[in-house]
């Protein structure tokens, strides 16, 4: 009965910090700031001359909006996905990982991986220190290019996501 009462007592002290520990908050983009960072982006690259797809993902990489421009190639789609997926999977710009994988780097090995597009274009949407997506353009005339455009996207909702 004793050994019952203490693993009793045990349990209740370790029960709150407990609770504490199994779960998590996160924060999300409105499906409402996504469009918006999107047709941010895209207008930034058809301002440019540009036809392309823009992409914005939640943090764990789903695609919460997909835009094409009626002129932008069949492939932008898939590879502006891509590009947020990315992103968003490894925390990581790609155009930043285009380059940790370079052929004879160490981090080579991650062009070989399904879904992963190491291409310019893909970038993280943070927000006091949270990761809330990551967006991907596909079209315009290179990674600096297709970066641009999404930066425009990021900086079209800045003022949304910092509070």
């Amino acid at each position: 009965m004793k050994r019952v009462l203490f693993l009793a007592g045990l349990l209740a002290c370790a029960g709150p910090a407990g609770a504490q520990d199994a779960t998590y908050s996160v924060r999300l983009l409105a499906p409402e700031t996504a469009l918006a960072a999107a047709q941010a982006a895209l207008k930034k690259c058809r301002d440019s001359g540009w036809q392309v797809a823009v992409a914005v993902v939640d943090r764990s990489g789903v695609v919460q909006v997909l835009l094409r421009d009626r002129y932008a190639g069949a492939h932008t789609p898939r590879t502006a996905a891509g590009k947020a997926w990315t992103a968003a999977s490894f925390r990581t710009p790609t155009t930043e990982l285009a380059r940790l994988s370079e052929a004879g780097q160490p981090q080579s090995g991650l062009r070989n991986l399904p879904r992963a597009v190491l291409l310019g274009g893909g970038m993280l949407i943070e927000a006091q220190g949270s990761l809330l997506g990551a967006i991907g353009v596909s079209g315009a005339p290179g990674g600096t290019a297709d970066d641009a455009c999404a930066q425009a996207g990021i900086d079209a909702i800045r003022d949304k996501i910092e509070f």
